[in-house]
């Protein structure tokens, strides 16, 4: 009976080890808050596996639980307007569109699924931004999308952003590109006493917004 649980025990530790290897690991450089040991990052990727393989979104998705992000957050796990997982990888964003060369991030549907693709140049940022990030992109859940989608997606995004320095202040890297946008969006929230009034105007006066329509399925003028 020993010999028999030893080998029950003994397979459970190989499987682990094999799933964890399947996933690309957090960068060496990222400061993590300490609860994310190895060990927990990996037992997250058991959650995580169908939305994507680099770890550091699968922290940045435990982040979210309990916030302001819950809702992104089941989005992205599978309750949205598909029914699955939202994809998340890092992509070269050119490669779907020139225009989108300089994007942090890109919403794609494809068929009846759902993508999100993040710019290489943010690989190393903190995954809190990365949360933050993903809060407004998850909100993108079909092939239409409005200036007030964006205001909204944007304010989301800037309301994320103060929860996660409130919980994880190491995150406030200055030397991330994805956390200058983070701090500016902070910035004008916080110039609107926390309403969308200073974002609302970024939004619309953004040229890369300027062919879309005021409203879209789901979201009203702001």
């Amino acid at each position: 009976m020993k010999k028999i649980v030893l080998s029950v025990i003994s397979l459970i530790i190989v499987t682990h080890s094999v799933n964890a290897a399947q996933f690309e690991p957090i960068p060496s450089n990222v400061v993590l808050p300490k609860k994310y040991t190895q060990e927990y990052i990996d037992d997250l990727g058991f959650e995580y596996k169908s939305v994507s393989k680099n770890q550091i979104f699968h922290v940045a998705l435990d982040m979210m639980k309990g916030t302001t992000a819950e809702f992104s957050r089941k989005a992205i796990i599978g309750y949205n307007l598909t029914q699955k997982p939202i994809k998340i990888e890092f992509k070269d964003l050119s490669q779907l569109n020139q225009a989108y060369a300089s994007f942090d991030a890109v919403g794609w549907k494809k068929k009846n699924r759902l993508y999100i693709y993040i710019n290489p140049k943010h690989e190393s940022a903190p995954p809190a931004a990365l949360a933050a990030l993903l809060s407004h992109e998850a909100l993108h859940q079909d092939e239409y999308n409005s200036l007030s989608e964006e205001t909204y997606a944007w304010t989301m995004e800037a309301n994320v952003w103060c929860e996660m320095l409130k919980q994880y202040p190491e995150s406030n890297n200055l030397e991330s590109a994805l956390v200058t946008r983070e701090n500016i969006l902070k910035q004008l929230l916080e110039k609107g006493n926390f309403t969308n009034k200073y974002i609302k105007k970024t939004v619309y006066a953004n040229d890369g917004y300027k062919n879309l329509p005021l409203t879209s399925p789901g979201f009203s003028e702001q």
